[in-house]
């Protein structure tokens, strides 16, 4: 049960992360201009507060829940997302296929769906697949501070927590749900190197 939490969490925040960075990153990169410089003077200050700061902020205003540590966690998650979509469409758009799609007149949504969006969606695959075990870190590092899922609810963090205030007297309170994390970790980012191995052709010797 606690695995599944724990994955339900990370799912829907590197979700959220996917949608509000591609969006972001698409139009800041296509407009570019004025209005790319004061949506990228925004992100900076926003990624200049601490994440953990913004996190206890959002979990102390709001209730504690699945949807408040999703909402902490993607307040300021997307950031870098964003910054690679802007980077990847700024460099497309230069391109012949994307100029002469413009010069045919073609609207900016067919040039995002039909020519941006399709040649960054392997590394967007590759980056969402990371951010999920970022993601369970940060719940379990939240559950640990006390500002995790309340009772019954669980997940992986809240039973490592209640385990290592009983470890002196049952050890393997602590011990299970630690390896079980390390494990998903794990299998997730060797996941994600196989994802990034399969999207790139330049990894292939393509």
């Amino acid at each position: 049960m606690g695995t599944r939490i724990s994955l339900l969490i990370a799912f829907i925040a590197a979700l959220l992360d996917v949608t509000i960075g591609v969006a972001y990153g698409l139009v800041s990169g296509l407009l570019g201009g004025r209005v790319d410089n004061v949506m990228q003077r925004f992100l900076e200050i926003l990624s200049g507060i601490p994440n953990l700061v913004v996190m206890i902020l959002m979990l102390v205003v709001f209730e504690p829940g699945i949807f408040s540590i999703v909402a902490a966690m993607a307040i300021t998650n997307w950031i870098p997302m964003a910054r690679i979509v802007r980077a990847q469409t700024m460099k497309l758009k230069d391109q012949e296929f994307v100029m002469a799609s413009t010069t045919l007149g073609a609207s900016s949504s067919r040039i995002i769906f039909k020519h941006l969006f399709p040649n960054i969606i392997g590394q967007l695959v590759v980056m969402a697949t990371f951010s999920i075990p970022s993601a369970i870190a940060t719940e379990a590092m939240l559950s640990f501070i006390g500002l995790g899922l309340p009772i019954p609810m669980s997940s992986l963090g809240v039973l490592l927590s209640d385990g290592t205030s009983k470890m002196l007297s049952y050890v393997y309170l602590m011990m299970i749900p630690a390896f079980f994390m390390v494990y998903l970790m794990l299998a997730i980012n060797l996941f994600a190197n196989g994802l990034r191995d399969a999207l790139d052709p330049r990894l292939r010797g393509e």
